[in-house]
């Protein structure tokens, strides 16, 4: 039995990205008759790029399902976890998978989005206060300066700092989840790097601008 148990993390850890390599925004456009994300705008499969598209409940349920998507493996880790050995290691793990599927999904020729939605989901399910933090920081951000991808910058840099700030006030810190924040925020970083080249050139697309 020991040595099945040992196989549970990889086990959980593989069925989270799958779950993770579901791209919303390609399958609600395809449900819907909307174009395919990949071909307008910045043509990123993301809920911010569906929003160019002029959709706004395509948008809305892409953002929720891709966020649903990371918050769910978590949550299932913490709710049954216990009896099969699960530590907070898997649930980081697990949290990790998810978003990797999302930006690179098995069922999408591994071309997926930036994981600003699936990062945030993994966020709530580790703690609602962090994901709330991290939530409002984008949001912030995104109404003063008009910007999804600054939001996402400055959210993303200040996840693993709220994490490691709530530590013994607000929660025990686990190193596990202190280094797969942290990659998550590196990573949405890297797939963010013309979106930084667009911010310093003055070219980026604002909130709300259509496709071309």
């Amino acid at each position: 039995m020991n040595s099945v148990a040992a196989f549970y993390p990889l086990l959980v850890a593989l069925l989270a990205y799958l779950i993770g390599s579901l791209s919303f925004a390609v399958i609600i456009s395809r449900v819907l008759g909307l174009n395919d994300p990949r071909t307008y705008g910045s043509k990123n499969p993301g809920a911010t790029n569906v929003l160019r598209s002029g959709n706004k409940a395509a948008a809305v349920v892409t953002l929720l399902l891709d966020a649903f998507k990371g918050w769910l493996p978590v949550m299932l880790i913490k709710w049954f976890g216990e009896p099969y050995g699960l530590s907070d290691g898997t649930m980081a793990m697990a949290g990790l998978a998810a978003f990797l599927g999302h930006l690179f999904p098995v069922f999408f020729r591994f071309a997926g989005g930036k994981g600003v939605a699936t990062a945030l989901g993994v966020l709530l399910a580790t703690s609602w206060i962090l994901g709330l933090a991290t939530g409002v920081t984008w949001l912030l951000v995104a109404y003063f300066f008009r910007y999804s991808s600054l939001a996402a910058l400055v959210a993303s840099l200040m996840a693993p700092v709220y994490y490691i700030v709530g530590n013994g006030a607000l929660w025990a810190a686990d190193k596990s989840i202190v280094l797969s924040t942290a990659t998550m925020s590196l990573l949405l970083i890297w797939r963010h790097a013309d979106n930084i080249s667009r911010l310093v050139r003055g070219t980026e697309a604002r909130l709300g601008a259509k496709k071309t």
